[in-house]
């Protein structure tokens, strides 16, 4: 039992966060409460708009508040190589390690059969129909190095292989097991470099 109903509610739906529960809920809501409504309220607003204004990319899926995301409509990246990730995180990731110029495709997640995700909900037609209108020389699978994100890229690879000449992977540098939104710069850099084609 909390304070108030508000309260504890307040505490409940921070709980939404990864990594947040219920003791550091508890410390945010007693925080802004206590220390800093203003920014409480702003952070109420600014999370409603975000909630209702952001969309997703009608090239890449990417999260977008435009029909088309900055990253489709730089007309200064390259066509040649499209760059299929898991998540926006990733290509955060990628655009902070520098060194690829080229398109991406955004999942929003890998092939997960027990959790009801398959190719409809990964947009793989849209894929698809992305390859097919860039023509890109090269398209490099940057899904996460797990169990589900490799049977994710041999989805991939085996739906493309007869329409892109060249089908990569990230290679070393990224750990079994790791998550491209949590490494290092350098590392990434040297894993873009370093992809192998896919077999």
């Amino acid at each position: 039992m909390g304070i108030s109903p508000l309260i504890d509610s307040l505490v409940e739906a921070f709980q939404v966060l990864p990594g947040v529960g219920p003791k550091g809920a508890q410390r945010m809501t007693l925080h802004l409460l206590q220390h800093n409504r203003e920014g409480g309220r702003r952070l109420a607003e600014v999370l409603g708009e975000a909630m209702s204004g952001v969309g997703y990319c009608s090239q890449c899926r990417n999260f977008s508040e435009e029909d088309v995301c900055r990253f489709c409509a730089d007309a200064r990246r390259e066509d040649a190589a499209l760059c299929v990730l898991e998540s926006p995180a990733d290509i955060l990731a990628i655009e902070q390690a520098g060194g690829f110029r080229g398109r991406y495709f955004v999942l929003h997640g890998h092939l997960s059969p027990i959790d009801g995700i398959g190719p409809e909900e990964l947009g793989m037609d849209m894929l698809t129909r992305r390859v097919e209108a860039l023509a890109p020389d090269e398209v490099i699978l940057a899904t996460n190095l797990t169990v589900e994100g490799e049977a994710t890229a041999h989805y991939i690879h085996d739906l493309l292989k007869d329409r892109v000449s060249r089908i990569t992977r990230i290679a070393h540098g990224v750990p079994l097991g790791g998550e491209l939104e949590f490494i290092d710069g350098g590392t990434i850099v040297h894993a873009m470099q370093g992809r192998r084609n896919f077999s």
